[in-house]
């Protein structure tokens, strides 16, 4: 910031998010209707190939949303809600729930029961395989939802009981319109391309120690169209605070400080070599202790 403080400038609310994601999630509710009376083999296929890949897309312009980039600092509330609604076809609630936790995972990155995305001693232990580390992928969504009641349990917050019976009440709705399929259809997307999908490859390529003394990573490829470029991830830990759609004039403008970084070229071959390199698995991640001020 010192050498470029123009890097300020590009701090802020998006103004074009809410319009993208609300175009998503009623192109998902569109989805809901045309594949009501599909066969259950089209209902997964579609899941996986096309509604997993949106609702994939949702939980990372969620994961804009909870650093205020859709209405700014000053509408803490407006943000809160829109990623409840931006929550509607993920088919589960998880909106206000992951910005209690993801606030930890910038604040106190790698940190022993604080930042629960840092696996398990257990899932260290056990998935040492190619054929378990494929398992672990696939069980992806279930671990990110279980992980945190495990290491960091918090007490259950009103915006997550108004997101469960917001999310319930719209799954209900569906339910009586157009039957089950649909439903399933959303969930079983979100399932799915959470887990062993390409997409999925961030999860793995933003932490994961490839390389001795690199803990972030970024990947400048073209899946970043559908991820709110979440793969510039060492500029978003940098300025959290600038949306997805400018951080790549982050590394443009400070381009000798991210240039000469490690970086991934792909997510699948990201995916490929988790699982079949025996140096790399659920406990290569940096995981530090921090000193929390005792409470009074």
């Amino acid at each position: 910031l010192a050498k470029y403080p123009e890097i300020k400038t590009l701090m802020g609310p998006d103004p074009h998010l809410k319009w993208i994601v609300s175009g998503m999630v009623f192109m998902q509710f569109l989805t809901c209707y045309l594949v009501k009376d599909l066969s259950w083999k089209w209902i997964f296929f579609w899941a996986y190939a096309f509604g997993g890949c949106i609702n994939h897309s949702l939980t990372l312009a969620i994961h804009d949303i909870s650093h205020n980039v859709a209405f700014g600092n000053k509408q803490t509330k407006w943000n809160r809600w829109f990623a409840v609604f931006a929550n509607l076809p993920i088919g589960i609630p998880y909106s206000a729930s992951f910005k209690k936790y993801h606030i930890d995972h910038h604040r106190y990155l790698g940190g022993d029961s604080l930042d629960v995305d840092i696996p398990t001693d257990f899932e260290g232990w056990f998935f040492c395989t190619p054929l378990r580390k494929l398992l672990w992928l696939f069980l992806q969504p279930l671990f990110y939802s279980l992980r945190p009641l495990y290491v960091n349990p918090k007490t259950i917050t009103q915006m997550e009981i108004f997101n469960a019976f917001v999310q319930f009440s719209i799954d209900l709705i569906i339910y009586c319109f157009w039957g089950l399929k649909p439903i399933v259809y959303l969930i079983a997307g979100t399932i799915l391309c959470l887990g062993l999908h390409p997409i999925s490859g961030h999860f793995i390529a933003e932490h994961y120690m490839f390389l001795k003394g690199y803990e972030t990573y970024s990947y400048y490829g073209p899946l970043n169209w559908l991820t709110f470029n979440v793969g510039y991830h060492m500029e978003h830990h940098d300025f959290p605070s600038i949306p997805g759609c400018r951080l790549p004039m982050v590394k443009k403008i400070a381009a000798e400080y991210y240039d000469n970084l490690p970086q991934h070229q792909s997510w699948i071959r990201v995916l490929w070599d988790f699982v079949f390199d025996d140096t790399i698995g659920p406990y290569s991640r940096v995981k530090r202790l921090y000193k929390l001020p005792k409470e009074n």
